[in-house]
């Protein structure tokens, strides 16, 4: 099992990509504001300066803060939350969403917590296969054939999910996947995916 400093480095590094991207219309906004929050060290905020490139600023600010271990990691997250960064960076409302789950988070999700989702999940279970679990709608059918009662269908899409997806198959993996778009299913329902034990 992970220990979960680890997990929040873990996390921030599976966004690595899209958050250079994002970040990269202003390094220099972000680089200020990470050295106030006492971020970088102070070798590490001059070799970040001197780079001219704005995406390599930006990579070698985060390779920084992950350097400078799990406390670092910590305060970029709730920096990357903070509303002067979510105002000049629209595209980072994803990062609200980002959660470290911190004894499981890297942990398989459990069949207790698929039976509990199952339950949560209503008529239109196809649609959450097809539009959130990106399940083909010829494995949904034969899901629906094999199995007569709803909740047991529902169950065996998500277990469908979680052999699929294998090691990715965690508790806050699903819960971003059911908490967004159309067939988005209420906080209440599935914000147990984000507690610990």
């Amino acid at each position: 099992m992970a220990q979960e400093p680890a997990g929040v480095i873990q996390l921030l590094r599976s966004q690595k990509a899209k958050l250079i991207e994002i970040l990269s219309a202003d390094a220099d906004f972000v680089l200020q504001h990470a050295d106030s929050r006492y971020l970088l060290s102070p070798s590490g905020y001059q070799q970040v300066k001197a780079c001219h490139i704005p995406s390599e600023k930006v990579r070698d600010l985060l390779d920084n803060i992950f350097q400078r271990g799990p406390e670092a990691a910590e305060g970029l997250l709730e920096l990357l939350k903070d509303q002067a960064l979510q105002e000049t960076f629209p595209m980072l409302h994803f990062v609200k969403d980002l959660q470290v789950n911190t004894l499981s988070g890297s942990g398989i999700v459990t069949e207790k917590q698929l039976m509990t989702v199952a339950r949560a999940i209503g008529r239109s279970w196809r649609e959450i296969g097809r539009q959130a679990l990106d399940i083909h709608s010829v494995k949904l059918e034969q899901i629906e054939e094999d199995n007569s009662l709803h909740t047991e269908r529902v169950f065996a899409m998500l277990r469908y999910w979680s052999n699929r997806q294998r090691e990715n198959a965690t508790p806050t993996h699903l819960h971003s996947l059911l908490s967004h778009g159309d067939c988005a299913l209420p906080p209440e329902s599935i914000d147990f995916l984000l507690e610990t034990d």
